[in-house]
């Protein structure tokens, strides 16, 4: 592994922000922290930057431990969420800083700084400052300075914060091409699911200082391990004391009273509609129905619960009050340390849809 924690322990007073933390990253991988504010994910991106020192533990890059590093021995570039530029400085001169202060040659400067302008679609900005920049530019000067010292590692803390939705999720795909592009193994804090899910290789989910799941996208997506990312992870409704087992197509599973059941797998058709397994489909009234774009949030009653679905609008429109059908095709339940995944009974795998 490129990147180690071993063991990593962290408290500011009675808080505990790193819990004996222990992951690996490999080289070249660009990997998103994930978790709710003050799970302790901003907290392992300033260990490792050295910004901040860990209680106990080893820290790893490349093989060397790098506890008793400086941030500038670190060898790491950091890009931070309000871009820290600095506003009297030109373009050119943002980011030639770092290899101004490592005394570069003028020559060597004015290269870098004109192959990183073309690495990050800038050419021909370089007389401009940051006031005369839009958000997604600045951004792109913040990543441009960081990686203009080489650095072995790329951080960004919260990148996309600042910008609004449109321009970000431009930057997103524009950060992971550049990654692969240079090769450098990156690691950025969000706490936003669908950034990690389409930007990250791997996500690391953190809560409460601790590691929850490492796997990826799919991986975490997919097949929860413990059931604070069976939870987190979607937009889950939570069902307990096994009220899922009245469910069609589902029986309590040993120890596991608890649910989460996500949009995507709870299947709707009009009422008098023939579905393809009847014996599983279970009456429902729509409570409520919200227009989302390309398709309709819903909320239907089944018995004495209450679930949430997503119709596309291509299959036809369902309003509230209506009497619907629904079948729920998985779920993931779980007791208070490990997530397992149900799949109704009445389905193989040939019949699973994802989303």
């Amino acid at each position: 592994m490129y990147i180690t924690f071993e063991h990593v322990h962290k408290n500011f007073g009675d808080f505990k922000a790193s819990d004996d933390v222990s992951f690996g990253i490999e080289k070249g991988k660009l990997v998103a922290l994930l978790g709710p504010s003050g799970s302790g994910k901003t907290t392992l991106l300033r260990m490792l930057a050295g910004l901040e020192r860990q209680d106990s533990g080893n820290i790893s890059i490349n093989g060397r431990v790098v506890n008793d590093l400086s941030v500038q021995e670190r060898e790491i570039g950091f890009v931070f969420q309000n871009y820290a530029l600095f506003p009297y400085y030109t373009v050119y001169d943002n980011i030639a800083y770092g290899m101004k202060i490592r005394k570069k040659g003028k020559k060597e400067i004015k290269t870098k700084v004109k192959e990183l302008l073309e690495l990050v679609g800038l050419p021909g900005l370089e007389d401009r400052y940051p006031n005369q920049l839009s958000g997604g530019q600045r951004q792109r000067v913040a990543f441009a300075r960081a990686l203009a010292v080489d650095p072995q590692v790329l951080l960004l803390d919260e990148p996309f914060a600042a910008i609004d939705a449109k321009v970000r999720k431009e930057l997103r795909r524009w950060l992971k091409e550049m990654v692969e592009k240079v090769g450098i193994t990156s690691i950025f804090v969000t706490h936003d699911q669908d950034e990690a899910v389409e930007v990250a290789d791997e996500i690391l989910v953190t809560n409460a200082g601790r590691v929850e799941q490492m796997g990826t996208p799919m991986e975490i997506y997919r097949n929860p391990q413990t059931p604070f990312v069976a939870q987190f992870i979607g937009e889950s409704v939570l069902l307990t004391e096994f009220q899922y087992a009245k469910l069609k197509g589902f029986s309590p599973y040993e120890n596991a009273p608890n649910a989460a059941i996500r949009p995507e797998f709870v299947k709707v058709i009009p009422r008098g509609e023939n579905p393809p397994y009847p014996s599983v489909y279970q009456e429902g009234r729509v409570e409520d129905a919200a227009f989302g774009g390309t398709s309709v949030e819903l909320s239907i009653r089944v018995g004495n619960l209450t679930l949430k679905a997503r119709k596309p609008i291509d299959e036809g429109i369902i309003k509230k009050g209506d009497l619907v059908q629904v079948m729920v095709s998985r779920l993931y339940v779980f007791d208070q340390q490990t997530a397992y995944t149900l799949v109704n009974a009445a389905l193989d795998s040939r019949d699973m849809y994802y989303i």
